[in-house]
């Protein structure tokens, strides 16, 4: 769970979910923190505290971007139904023991951004399903650990990490897809995404950014 949420008492109530044993992971709902929305001036004060964050995943595998299901809507509930879900964001997210000890833990070579998502691919390609749980309810302080979207630290671990990510699963359209945005990024202005490209050509994995150098 990230350092910046709030949690409901009934955050540990999908203990239940896990009685199914092709269950290996499982995620809350997650709101925003009131007054930490992406667009908090359009809501109702009454609002607040009730809209989305996180009420599922949503993985686009010809553009490799996840996304979050419910995503700045506000609580009608629309999203109360527990699913399986192509993806459990890492903000709240509890596994199987088991799963843990055939899968392994979060891949370190991500350090930050979509290592939660390759958690995911990786329990379900040993069989298990990722479920979200909706009794489950956390608030999230969003990007109160390392920035907002667009900051030099989100805009170099998510290029590199992309990249790192498409070439381990994506299809081979995609695959070259991404190539040709990197050499995009290799003579674009941007010396972060610079540095993200040539890092993951070359294998220089988990931390590595250096804002003073960049910012």
């Amino acid at each position: 769970m990230n350092n910046d949420t709030l949690v409901d008492r009934q955050v540990l109530s999908f203990a239940s979910v896990f009685d199914d044993s092709s269950v290996g992971a499982c995620g809350s709902k997650i709101y925003f923190a009131a007054g930490h929305e992406f667009h908090h001036d359009r809501y109702k004060e009454s609002e607040r505290g009730r809209v989305f964050w996180y009420a599922g995943g949503i993985v686009d595998w010809n553009n490799l971007y996840a996304s979050h299901r419910g995503v700045d809507e506000v609580d009608h509930g629309q999203y109360d139904k527990s699913i399986e879900t192509p993806f459990i964001t890492g903000c709240s997210l509890v596994v199987r023991r088991e799963v843990v000890e055939r899968v392994g833990m979060l891949d370190d070579k991500y350090f930050l951004y979509l290592e939660d998502l390759d958690w995911n691919i990786r329990i379900q390609k040993a069989g298990y399903k990722t479920i979200y749980f909706p009794k489950s309810i956390v608030w999230h302080v969003n990007a109160g650990s390392s920035g907002r979207p667009g900051n030099p630290m989100h805009e170099y671990y998510f290029t590199r990490n992309r990249l790192f990510l498409g070439m381990r699963y994506a299809s081979l359209r995609t695959k070259f897809a991404l190539i040709r945005e990197g050499f995009r990024f290799f003579i674009g202005k941007s010396a972060i995404r610079r540095k993200a490209v040539l890092d993951w050509l070359f294998g220089r994995l988990g931390f590595q950014y250096e804002p003073k150098k960049y910012n």
